[in-house]
């Protein structure tokens, strides 16, 4: 709110409706109609019949804005001000109690802008045509609920939360072609024929669960088996590993199991 009715004032003046116009920020039109409604009539005329404002007539411009400013209509604006058992403490009072109200609400209303900031802050933020050249058909924005539904309190998902914020185009095409390689890897493996728990697939699973650390979250062995496991439980990873080579995601599963079994041997 910025009305500085009483700026410039002179103790027992008398002003113009122009001048009050320009101290309140207001048109000339709007003070005409208060004066027509009798929402603020001028305190004084000329002898020519202009309109000339008192210091008493200001005060109450005053409380009429701030009354406005809130959104109150001007029927309930004149009620306020012409109730015989208000005085001038009772009014601040009031405004005191609506200004604190409408700060609370304000302040709730900046911290849903920051949530939804945020939201949008740690999302993928690519446009359609940088989503589809880096991930192709997948598009990461469909599973997003999910995702935060199902892993939403983990700290897992806030470390991925956070540090994919900052990546760019390039950061994702960088991180596709790493993951991309492994699969790769562990499919060439999986094509000559070699045992997934042999020394080579334990090594490429081992390289995936380091990627995964460095790149979205600190993925234990543990937490890598639950993943492996994952990738033949649900039809849509099986999917994208089937995609690559049949058969990749249970070897990738056997062979993320047997590598987390020789770390966490005692």
């Amino acid at each position: 709110m910025s009305h500085p009715v009483g700026q410039d004032r002179s103790p027992g003046g008398v002003y113009s409706v122009g001048q009050v116009a320009g101290f309140a920020g207001i048109t000339v039109r709007t003070l005409h109609h208060y004066d027509e409604i009798g929402l603020l009539v001028p305190g004084a005329r000329t002898h020519a019949g202009h309109r000339r404002y008192t210091d008493a007539d200001l005060d109450r411009l005053q409380q009429i804005l701030f009354y406005r400013e809130l959104g109150f209509p001007l029927d309930e604006v004149a009620a306020l001000l012409d109730d015989p058992d208000a005085d001038p403490r009772a009014h601040l009072r009031r405004q005191h109690d609506l200004l604190t109200a409408r700060i609370e609400k304000l302040q709730q209303m900046a911290a849903a802008v920051e949530h939804a900031m945020e939201a949008r802050r740690m999302g993928v933020n690519l446009t359609p045509e940088e989503k589809f050249e880096v991930f192709g058909d997948f598009d990461p924005d469909e599973h997003a609920d999910e995702v935060e539904r199902r892993w939403g309190h983990t700290e897992a998902y806030r470390q991925s939360q956070h540090r994919t914020a900052a990546y760019t185009k390039e950061d994702w095409k960088r991180l596709t072609a790493e993951l991309d390689a492994i699969h790769g890897r562990m499919a060439g493996l999986l094509a000559e024929g070699v045992p997934a728990d042999s020394e080579a697939a334990m090594e490429v699973a081992e390289e995936h669960r380091r990627f995964i650390t460095g790149a979205y979250y600190d993925c234990g062995h543990e937490l890598h088996a639950c993943l492996g496991e994952m990738y033949v439980t649900d039809e849509r990873f099986t999917a994208t590993y089937e995609a690559v080579r049949p058969g990749l995601a249970r070897y990738l599963r056997d062979a993320i199991v047997a590598n987390t079994a020789r770390h966490t041997a005692s």
